[in-house]
């Protein structure tokens, strides 16, 4: 079974070429829902308390909205929660892609945001970057109502798209309708259809 990467950043359509691919049949794990899940575990909740002090646990709940101000304004405070974070999504994520390689599967999709900011990519065979124009990825991002100073912060926090299209196996661009995407994933079935056949004849050699 060959794992694929996919990535972008924020409105560049990742979600969307992911869901898609998982309605082909291609399973998907979700790095960003592994994350909201082991936000909901005591034992990060009491991580977090400790290492980034009071006010982020309440009624037994994570205050998303403070956590998410904090870490953006405070890089140290950052490094911190991914330190409590990446290790329980990264155990999930192998466990994940075990138990569906058990079952049979030959391709796994692994969605996150982050794989190169995270070196998470070395650890994959393939990687797939969804692109569009900063200029539409903008507009996108006001549509959703997003203001412009968290759009412009948001986009600060990651890799620049050209940086990522330069190391990736495969770039996807989605700058035009749903019916212009539907055809790029038809071009990337295929593609991860040729690594899989040549994954799989390199292993029997």
């Amino acid at each position: 079974m060959i794992t694929i990467g996919i990535t972008g950043i924020i409105g560049s359509g990742k979600t969307t070429a992911s869901t898609a691919l998982k309605n082909k049949g291609i399973p998907v794990v979700d790095l960003d829902f592994l994350a909201r899940n082991a936000l909901t575990l005591t034992e990060v909740h009491e991580d977090i308390q400790r290492e980034l002090g009071n006010g982020f646990v309440a009624e037994g709940e994570i205050v998303v909205e403070r956590l998410r101000d904090l870490v953006f304004a405070d890089k140290e405070r950052l490094r911190k929660l991914e330190a409590i974070i990446h290790p329980r999504v990264l155990a999930q994520l192998w466990q994940t892609v075990k138990e569906l390689e058990d079952t049979g599967e030959k391709a796994v999709i692994v969605d996150g945001p982050l794989l190169f900011e995270t070196d998470l990519h070395k650890k994959l065979d393939k990687t797939v970057v969804v692109t569009a124009d900063m200029g539409v990825i903008r507009e996108r991002l006001k549509i959703r109502g997003m203001a412009p100073d968290d759009i412009e912060k948001r986009i600060s926090h990651q890799i620049p798209l050209w940086e990522k299209e330069k190391v990736a196996d495969y770039v996807l661009f989605n700058n035009g309708t749903r019916e212009d995407l539907d055809r790029e994933i038809e071009n990337l079935l295929e593609r991860i259809n040729e690594w899989e056949v040549r994954t799989r004849c390199t292993s029997t050699t």
